[in-house]
């Protein structure tokens, strides 16, 4: 269905919830279009997510922002809140509350003006792995705020943020040894009434700017309001690291340990780090990303003086239509001085039994998760130990695509993978075992 076009310049359609979207955009200017995001962000709550790497039919150079969003949507184990952040959020809160009212799993709790809290209920009953990605979950929730504002009209409009590691457990329940804080949450994602969207290629940039209309609602005419958070450093800096000299090396010898047994063929236990950093959340993401350029870099306002600023070279799960595709890394080695020193490297790299054998692995649980979600016969590697060149490191890829069965949905492709191997280990739920049983923070 197409736009609606309107006096003005604006266009107009109805999403598939029933929700009526004004669209008006406006050009900005190219260069430092995202500058103002990026100083922003460090007092106001948003979203910044980039590519500066580019791989022909896989990274584009691309930068997606948003700021001052009406809503948020947070979880903790199986309890949500959906926040209003400002006056639009508050005029479009009672549609969603209305939406997720109907849920049969889904258990509303106190309303009011500017927060709505809610319960998943627990599954009542076994669902096969196949099923696995429709487990009752928060994800049940956020199915439906999606569906509420999906367009094929609109290719930008979603649920910007970030997911926890905690959240695999809603589908491989796993006994918890590991106390989790309060202020934990297991997720925070925003929904935006503005994007600001950077073409690289065309070298344009643009903002999309929204008004949602539903029954009883219209964010017309609703100041954009916008309410600062001034970053503010940390009082008190927790110990070093959570590990003491030495003990990682034995948590390291336990593994082994699990090998011979065959309990465990790879497990990825980790350790936390702390160091004092006086300087401010968007000086430590201008760094990152000039030193460190990568298909994915994001910087992110979470809002409670939580801020998440990182640079990823891989894709977890990217899904187009009925098609998905990942890219699973594994086999690292150091960038030469030159380019013979390169070459060099690649050879090494190519060259190691290990490194190739790791990848396998790493891509044959890959296909396993797809195939959970896939037409029989679809899931293929597409690119085989692929070379990927960053700023201080040459890595071996694979690139793996299947085609979603009818039934399933670009929520159901990333289910099926959480977490990847390579934050987990083989087998996951064993692994994710090991990791709860061993590691010391959550």
């Amino acid at each position: 269905m197409t736009p609606t076009k309107l006096p003005g310049g604006s266009e107009a359609f109805i999403t598939e919830g029933g929700i009526t979207i004004t669209r008006t955009r406006h050009s900005t200017p190219y260069e430092g279009a995202i500058e103002a995001y990026v100083e922003a962000l460090d007092s106001r709550r948003g979203a910044l997510f980039s590519s500066n790497y580019e791989y022909p039919g896989r990274y584009t150079r691309w930068d997606t922002a948003i700021i001052d969003p009406p809503l948020v949507v947070s979880a903790r184990g199986r309890a949500m809140e959906i926040e209003a952040l400002n006056r639009r959020g508050e005029a479009m809160l009672p549609a969603i509350v209305a939406c997720l009212s109907g849920l049969d799993d889904v258990a509303m709790g106190p309303v009011t003006q500017r927060l709505a809290t809610l319960q998943v209920a627990e599954p009542d009953r076994v669902f096969t792995e196949e099923e696995r990605s429709r487990v009752p979950s928060v994800f049940t929730v956020l199915r439906a705020i999606v569906a509420l504002f999906k367009s094929h009209d609109d290719p930008n409009l979603g649920l910007y943020g970030a997911f926890g590691y905690d959240l695999c457990f809603q589908f491989d329940p796993v006994a918890f040894k590991l106390e989790r804080p309060d202020s934990q949450r297991d997720l925070v994602l925003y929904l935006p009434d503005e994007i600001l969207v950077v073409d690289h290629y065309s070298a344009e940039a643009w903002k999309d700017r929204y008004e949602f209309t539903g029954a009883g609602f219209d964010t017309a005419g609703i100041a954009r309001d916008s309410q600062a958070e001034p970053f503010q450093r940390s009082d008190t800096v927790p110990p070093r690291a959570d590990h003491e000299p030495g003990e990682y090396s034995r948590l390291v010898e336990k593994a082994k340990e699990s090998f011979k047994r065959g309990d465990l063929f790879e497990v990825v236990p980790g350790q936390m780090f702390y160091e004092r950093c006086e300087s401010q959340p968007s000086e430590i993401a201008r760094r990152l990303k000039a030193i460190n350029p990568s298909p994915y870099s994001f910087f992110i306002n979470l809002g409670q003086r939580e801020y998440l600023i990182g640079a990823s070279p891989e894709m977890f799960v990217r899904v187009s239509g009925r098609r998905i595709e990942t890219c699973p890394i594994s086999g690292t080695i150091r960038r030469g001085e030159d380019a013979i020193a390169d070459s060099e490297q690649i050879l090494k790299l190519l060259n190691s039994k290990k490194d190739e054998a790791e990848l396998t692995m790493c891509s044959d649980v890959d296909r396993n998760d797809k195939s959970r979600v896939c037409e029989p016969g679809s899931v293929r590697v597409i690119g085989r130990r692929q070379i990927e060149m960053y700023s201080r490191l040459i890595h071996t890829v694979d690139h793996i695509e299947g085609r979603l069965r009818e039934d399933m949905d670009a929520f159901d492709g990333f289910l099926s993978h959480a977490w990847a191997v390579t934050v987990t280990g083989a087998p996951k739920l064993w692994a994710m075992r090991f990791i709860e049983n061993h590691e010391k923070s959550p």
